[in-house]
Formats: C-alpha cells, sequence, structure tokens
C-alpha cells in the first residue's frame, strides 16, 4: 500500500528538479495519475522518458499565462476528471540589487512565482475533490535577508500569506493549503546566475556553508516532504510552512 494509492496529482514546474523528484516520489507511493507542467517542450519530453510511467501526463504551458492554464485543465478534466493534490511549484529565481531592479525584471518574478500559484489554485478549484491537498512551493529566502535577492524574496513572502488565507477560504471543503520551503537544493535553479565552474563552487560553497548540516539538499529530501503534504499523513495539518533547509532559516 502506497501513501497516495489511487490519487491524481498535478505538479507544476515538474520537468525537473524538486518538481521532478515529487513526480517520481508521487509515482512510487502508488498515485494513480500525475500531470506535469513546464515551459520546454524538450525537458517534458525527457522528463516523461525518465519517468517510464503510463499514468503521466505532460503539458507544456507557462503557468503565468492564464490560457496555458485554462488548456492545461481542459486536459485534466477529460483525463481524470478531478484532481486529489496540487503541487504549485513553478517558480524562477533573479537576482538584482536594489538600485538595479527593472520592471521586466520585477514583473517576470511575480508573473510567475505570485500570479502563476494563485491562478494556477483558484483555476483548480472545480477540479479539486473536497479534503484535496494543496502545497505551494515557498522558500527560506522568504524569512531571510540576502543580498540582490529582495523580488524573489518577496514572492515567497506572498506565497506564506496564500497559504494562510486560502487555508481559510476553504476550510468548508475540508481542503488543506500547506507550504512548503526549500533551502539551499541542488538544482538547475542556480544555473541562471552562474557562469563558470569556480563560481559554481563558490556560491554552492557559501550556500551551503550558511546551513546548519552543512550541505545542498537534495530535490528527494524536498519529495519526501511532499509526500508527507500531500498524504493522509498529514490530515490535520493546515496552514503551515515546513522548513526543509537544512536548518538554515531557523537558528
Amino acid at each position: 500500500m502506497g501513501k497516495l494509492d489511487g490519487k491524481i496529482a498535478l505538479i507544476t514546474g515538474g520537468s525537473d528538479g524538486i518538481g521532478f523528484a515529487t513526480a517520481q516520489q508521487f509515482l512510487n507511493e502508488g498515485a494513480a495519475h500525475v500531470f506535469i507542467t513546464g515551459r520546454r517542450q524538450t525537458v517534458l519530453d525527457e522528463a516523461k522518458k525518465k519517468l517510464g510511467k503510463k499514468n503521466v501526463t505532460t503539458v507544456q504551458g507557462d503557468t503565468s499565462n492564464l490560457a496555458d492554464l485554462d488548456r492545461l485543465y481542459e486536459v485534466i478534466k477529460q483525463e481524470a476528471g478531478r484532481l486529489d493534490i496540487l503541487f504549485a511549484n513553478a517558480g524562477i529565481y533573479d537576482l538584482a540589487s536594489l538600485g538595479s531592479i527593472t520592471e521586466e525584471h520585477f514583473d517576470r518574478q511575480f508573473d510567475i512565482n505570485v500570479k502563476g500559484v494563485l491562478f494556477t489554485v483558484q483555476k483548480a478549484l472545480p477540479l479539486l475533490v473536497n479534503g484535496a491537498s494543496i502545497i505551494l512551493n515557498g522558500s527560506v529566502l522568504s524569512i531571510k535577508g540576502t543580498p540582490a535577492s529582495s523580488v524573489y524574496n518577496a514572492t515567497k513572502a506572498a506565497i506564506r500569506s496564500f497559504a494562510r488565507t486560502w487555508t481559510v477560504d476553504l476550510k468548508d471543503r475540508q481542503i488543506r493549503v500547506n507550504t512548503l520551503s526549500p533551502g539551499p537544493t541542488k538544482t538547475s535553479v542556480l544555473n541562471n546566475i552562474i557562469t563558470s565552474d569556480e563560481q559554481r563552487q563558490q556560491i554552492e560553497g557559501s550556500l551551503a556553508a550558511a546551513t546548519v548540516l552543512g550541505r545542498l539538499g537534495k530535490p528527494e529530501e524536498l519529495a519526501t516532504a511532499a509526500v508527507f503534504l500531500a498524504s493522509n499523513d498529514s490530515s490535520y495539518v493546515t496552514g503551515i510552512e515546513l522548513f526543509v533547509d537544512g536548518g538554515g532559516g531557523q537558528i
């Protein structure tokens, strides 16, 4: 018996990193069908191949594009008819110091990290069953002050606020809403700001040193926490922020 036997799940940004690892874990725990989204079709195709399951559907699209979301939910409606689990995981991470922040930098991150999450959840409501689990991907940076990341950090603080409010909005349907907040995790997200192997070593070393455990997290460790929030193991847990951060935000 798996913890997610028979469940229908959607993971946005599920083609790599934490989203992909979570798709693997959901399938390992018996999910009946997992839908994953991503902006790059080639990466989605590779993810589906790696997952190697017939009960995986990939849907290309941008979560900040409302027409793409409508198309996504039409696919889910036709193929599965419902959702038990929604992991709003898609997001981006860009750096800009105060004084150099552009309107484009601000809009892009808020469009994907905040607007995209809001409408991903809102448009899912007709498909979500009573008692469903919604997981929002936050970040330990929502409670930290770090250089050149004020816009990103603010988007993740908004995500935490969404979880609190939506928990109350959806209480009559017994839909649980929780935030999963990673610390520094070894994924491709850093590729946007790393230009050399030397810089990678420097940045990853600095991030690891900021944690109590002295290392970067693994996507699989976040996926295990997502399974907890998605399953009946967390049936009395709602409105929380679960930090999986190596202790970096806790000391």
